[in-house]
């Protein structure tokens, strides 16, 4: 299978635990992204760190300039927007003037991304708290209208939105769906094969069985896909591919090297399928 509209990378490039595994010892902390685009052949990213922070315009273009130029970055939503805003639980709306600024700081620290023209999607991941409802429809389409000029793919963590009105409401407002495969639990959402927009996505977090019961956010990301696994994923992934112009696979195992283990193992699987 030809990889024409597939890009595969990690939710993330530069972990301390990635030194041995993936990266030389003596690399230094500012070859990382280079490593990782020129050696390991590896064509994009996702930027989890400004789902955290907003990153500064320096850190931004010093990432654009050491990647070749066919590499695209995929931003990751700040937690400001899709997580903090407003408690969802009880339904009670976004101050918009702290929202606003919100995301004026965001698509500001993007800025570089855009105007070089590698900047292939935004992803708005809401936390397993946000239920189905019209308020949360009415939010979701607020962060289009803010972020018209973009891509965007929404990743529920709640499996309650894993129905066709879902599916029906985000193709009708040609919004992305992520697909996800992550540990069986009830309220986490099942792997759904389903294109609602131009962009198909596929993160693999792992099925690390002690995802509640993890010390930190990289515990719970501990796992490796065994070979089987992955090639369970290949007819999948060449559904999605045909029924999008673009498809992106990130792997978020990112524990000890995993992530970077498993895309690469993928990218061999889908040549030879």
């Amino acid at each position: 299978m030809e990889l024409k509209n597939i890009k595969i990378g990690t939710s993330g490039f530069s972990f301390p635990d990635w030194r041995g595994p993936i990266y030389p010892d003596g690399l230094k902390k500012g070859e990382e992204l280079i490593y990782y685009n020129k050696k390991l052949g590896f064509d994009c990213v996702e930027i989890n760190a400004t789902y955290y922070t907003l990153i500064s315009e320096k850190s931004s273009k010093a990432m654009i300039g050491k990647v070749d130029d066919d590499f695209e970055f995929v931003i990751k939503c700040y937690k400001g927007i899709t997580h903090d805003t407003f408690d969802y639980r009880i339904e009670k709306k976004p101050d918009d003037k702290i929202l606003d600024e919100y995301f004026e700081r965001f698509i500001s620290s993007i800025e570089p991304f855009t105007k070089s023209k590698k900047l292939g999607c935004i992803l708005l991941q809401f936390p397993v708290f946000f239920y189905p409802g019209e308020l949360q429809k009415e939010y979701i389409l607020k962060c289009k209208e803010k972020l018209k000029s973009f891509n965007l793919v929404i990743e529920f963590r709640n499996s309650a939105w894993a129905k066709e009105e879902t599916y029906d409401f985000l193709k009708k407002n040609n919004l992305g769906f992520c697909a996800v495969d992550e540990p069986e639990f009830k309220n986490l959402m099942p792997f759904v094969n389903i294109v609602t927009g131009n962009i198909s996505y596929f993160r693999l977090h792992g099925r690390n069985k002690n995802w509640f019961k993890a010390k930190d956010t990289n515990s719970r990301y501990d796992y490796f896909y065994s070979d089987d696994e992955l090639k369970s994923f290949l007819p999948e992934i060449k559904t999605m591919s045909e029924n999008s112009t673009k498809m992106y696979v990130f792997f978020n195992n990112c524990h000890a090297g995993s992530a970077a283990k498993n895309a690469m193992k993928m990218k061999e699987l889908l040549k030879f399928f």
